[in-house]
C-alpha cells in the first residue's frame, strides 16, 4: 500500500526590520552572497568589465597613436587660408587693462599717482621678460629685412632696452608729470605668413600721409641698396577730429615698423615677436582720446569690426 503523501505548506518569511534586512544584504550567512551576489557571480561581473574596459582603452589609444602620427609638434597641420586664423594677423597692445573687466581697452591712470600707474608699469614688466633672457654670443645680427637661414634655429633678438623715454627706468613714462604713456604693439604669429611689402610706388591712398612721407624718405635713403624696405609699417591716429586734436605729438620706437627679419614665423625656439612702441609725447590731460594703429603690408585687410590689421584703444591721462 502506497504512503499517503502529507501535503507540505510554505510558512511566510518572518518580517524583518530595515537594520536587519541591510545586514543580510550585505552578508546572507545562508546563500553565502555579498551585497546580493555570491563569489563567482562578483567575480564573472568584474572579469567581464575589466575586459571591457581594456578594449575600450587599447580601441582609443590606438586611434590616438594614429592621430598622432598625422601631427608636427613644430607646425600646424593646416596652415594660413586652411586654418582657423587665416592668414591676415591682427594687431595687438600692451598693457592690457585688467582682466576683471575683460572688454575694456581704455588705459587709464592718474600720471600724478603712483598706485593708478603701478598696475599699467607691472603689466608691462611681465610682458617683457621673454625679452631679457639671457642671449647667447653666436645669436645672428638681423638687419635690412635678412631673417636667419632657411632651416637655421637662430632667432633675431629684439631689444628693448634703447628705446629712451620707453624703458624699465622711466616707468615706461607712466609716471611722467607732462608725457604720455609708451604702449607697445605687436603682430599676431601666424605660422608661414609672409608679408608682401609696399614700396612708395605702391602705396595706398588711406595710409595717412606722415609715414607715406616717411617711406618715400627711406626708399630715397637705400636707392642703392639692393634689399629695399623689408618693413610692416605702423601707424597710429585718433579716430575722430577732436581725437586727432588732442592726442598730441606721436614717436615710434624702434621705428615706424616691425622688420623683415622676424618674418616668417616658423615655432623656432626663443622665438620672440617684433615690437614697435609708441609714444604719445603729449595728450590732452584728462579728455578720453579714441586711438586706432594700423599694420600696413600688401597683404594685410583693415576691417575694424572684425580687428583684423589693426586695434582700438582709448587713452585717459588725468593729473
Amino acid at each position: 500500500m502506497a504512503e499517503k503523501k502529507t501535503e507540505q505548506f510554505y510558512t511566510r518569511p518572518p518580517k524583518l526590520g530595515k537594520w536587519e534586512s541591510f545586514k543580510i544584504f550585505l552578508w546572507n550567512s545562508e546563500t553565502h552572497q555579498f551585497l546580493g551576489r555570491t563569489g563567482g557571480s562578483w567575480g564573472k561581473i568584474i572579469l567581464f568589465y575589466l575586459l571591457f574596459y581594456a578594449a575600450l582603452i587599447g580601441f582609443f589609444a590606438a586611434m590616438l597613436t594614429i592621430f598622432y602620427q598625422t601631427l608636427d609638434d613644430k607646425k600646424p597641420k593646416w596652415q594660413l587660408d586652411r586654418s582657423l586664423i587665416g592668414s591676415n594677423p591682427g594687431l595687438g597692445f600692451r598693457p592690457m587693462p585688467p582682466e576683471s573687466n575683460v572688454e575694456s581697452t581704455l588705459i587709464w591712470y592718474k600720471a600724478s599717482d603712483q598706485t593708478s600707474t603701478q598696475y599699467w608699469i607691472e603689466q608691462l614688466e611681465d610682458f617683457l621678460k621673454p625679452y631679457a633672457r639671457e642671449r647667447s654670443h653666436d645669436e645672428p645680427v638681423c638687419h635690412q629685412g635678412i631673417p636667419p637661414p632657411p632651416g637655421s634655429d637662430k632667432v633675431c633678438d629684439v631689444k628693448v632696452t634703447d628705446w629712451n623715454p620707453c624703458t624699465r627706468s622711466t616707468g615706461y613714462n607712466f609716471n611722467s608729470t607732462e608725457g604720455g604713456p609708451c604702449i607697445f604693439l605687436k603682430l599676431n604669429k601666424i605660422f608661414g605668413w609672409e608679408p608682401q611689402y609696399y614700396n612708395y610706388s605702391t602705396l595706398p591712398d588711406l595710409m595717412p600721409s606722415e609715414l607715406r612721407q616717411h617711406i618715400k624718405k627711406k626708399e630715397d635713403e637705400l636707392s642703392t641698396k639692393p634689399n629695399g624696405l623689408k618693413v610692416v609699417w605702423v601707424s597710429c591716429e585718433g579716430e575722430n577730429p577732436g581725437d586727432i586734436e588732442n592726442i598730441g605729438p606721436i614717436h615710434y620706437y624702434p621705428n615706424l615698423g616691425f622688420e623683415g627679419q622676424y618674418f616668417p614665423f616658423l615655432n623656432v625656439h626663443d622665438y620672440i615677436s617684433p615690437l614697435v612702441v609708441v609714444y604719445f609725447e603729449k595728450p590732452t590731460r584728462g579728455v578720453l582720446i579714441n586711438i586706432e594703429c594700423k599694420a600696413w603690408a600688401r597683404n594685410i585687410v583693415h576691417d575694424r569690426a572684425e580687428k583684423r590689421g589693426s586695434v582700438h584703444f582709448e587713452l585717459m591721462v588725468d593729473y
